[in-house]
């Protein structure tokens, strides 16, 4: 389940006293000894009695604003929520290492049948999605003003993503191997870009730098140990701009998701919109536009419309491992079970962190799991014993990621922070 995100606020004050007719009076510091967070410090003033009343308004309007801000990159929340924050980035960063743990071990039985996983995923998630939501609902928890949330959104989050899908199979099948993990890691870039023209956002520089070093140090993770062969010498440019256009897809899903919950908030009176309310829209339609891209998505992995129905039968077969040998799925249904419960959890937790913060430090927060990953996989596993060494490059790599998410996690000052609020 997801964590809750506690929202502080100030307790209102008494009326003040009714006057005679005529006179105006500010009202008295009733409040003033009730503790309160330092951004509202214009409100505690105007309280106190140091702007006079034409500054009432004004605070009621930020605190107001400050229930449906979302924590940017520069310390806005309180300490509770900066502690709730990181628990649930430590815990996504966990889910993250075992899903893609868990997805290399499920390939070991469906090897051959790749394709029928994601499509497990894809459409299975909308079943269990919509089922929970319904659950929560009937327990009150997800209220009819959530469901009353314009689907156009949900409809844009569903077609980038299945624009995603697509234009990064399509892409994949012309590139080697090796060049797709680094050109996907321009999915952090392309955060960064549309939540500045998206959500109006700004990153001081230490940000933005931070991201870049990440974005770096994934690469020099992923391409450690060598690379035989040309890497991108022999490819036109079109298909690496394509993989590109894929992340950027995704990157774009990823911020309409965060604008969803703080639009979602103004409209809800402060209250976010409940995680599974993004995710079963969201994955609704973009299982929609999947099974309108169907046709193309099948023939880009080499199987024509046509033998569909037959891949697809004898993969439920080797999933569940029936109807053959134990030793042509090692490990079914175990192995696949696992990787889509871990997965499923994984996209709860990564929703759950954009929606206490924000989607750019969900993606960093996930990032960090790529290092982790591979120093897992290099080791001895069920179904892939043996194990690999790691390359100098790869602890190289490993650092300079650390160092860009210590840097973009760099605390701000109280100046700099009124500045950019």
């Amino acid at each position: 389940m997801s964590i809750s995100l506690l929202v502080s606020a100030s307790l209102p004050c008494p009326p003040p006293p009714l006057l005679r007719r005529g006179t105006r009076r500010c009202p008295e510091p009733l409040c003033a000894s009730i503790p309160l967070p330092a951004r509202r410090g214009v409100g505690l003033a105007a309280a106190r009695g140091d702007g006079g009343g034409r500054r009432l308004v004004e605070t009621r309007r930020m605190s107001a604003a400050g229930a449906v801000r979302v924590s940017g990159g520069g310390g806005d929340a309180g300490a509770g929520v900066g502690t709730g924050i990181t628990a649930a980035a430590a815990a996504t960063v966990v889910l993250a290492v075992m899903n893609r743990v868990l997805y290399k071990l499920a390939l070991v039985p469906m090897k051959d049948y790749p394709f029928f996983l994601a499509q497990v995923l894809t459409f299975g998630y909308v079943l269990v999605y919509f089922s929970i939501l319904f659950i929560r609902y009937r327990a009150g928890i997800v209220s009819k003003e959530m469901l009353a949330l314009p689907k156009s959104r949900f409809m844009l989050i569903g077609l980038l993503e299945a624009m995603g899908v697509a234009s990064g199979m399509a892409a994949a099948a012309m590139l080697p191997g090796p060049s797709i993990p680094v050109l996907s890691q321009s999915f952090l870039v392309w955060q960064l870009i549309l939540s500045v023209f998206i959500l109006g956002r700004k990153y001081r520089a230490n940000q933005i730098l931070g991201c870049l070093l990440v974005t770096t140090g994934v690469i020099l993770s992923v391409v450690s140990g060598g690379i035989g062969g040309p890497f991108l010498s022999d490819v036109n440019f079109f298909w690496p701009a394509v993989m590109m256009a894929s992340s950027a897809c995704q990157a774009g899903a990823s911020i309409i998701k965060e604008f969803v919950f703080i639009d979602g908030a103004k409209r809800l009176e402060g209250k976010r919109p409940d995680i599974f309310v993004v995710n079963s829209f969201g994955s609704g339609f973009q299982a929609l536009f999947v099974f309108l891209l169907l046709p193309f998505l099948s023939n880009l992995k080499g199987i024509p419309l046509t033998e569909l129905p037959a891949y697809v039968n004898h993969g439920a077969a080797c999933f569940l491992n029936i109807g053959g040998s134990l030793n042509d799925c090692p490990g079914a249904p175990l192995l696949p079970l696992l990787f889509i419960t871990m997965n499923m959890a994984f996209n709860i937790s990564v929703l759950n962190l954009v929606k206490m913060s924000t989607a750019l430090v969900a993606s960093l927060t996930s990032t960090l799991a790529v290092p982790l990953s591979i120093y897992v996989l290099s080791l001895p596993l069920p179904y892939m014993p043996g194990g690999t060494s790691l390359s100098t490059s790869f602890l190289v790599g490993a650092g300079v990621l650390v160092l860009g998410l210590l840097l973009y996690n760099l605390p701000q000052n109280s100046a700099d922070q009124a500045k950019n609020d």
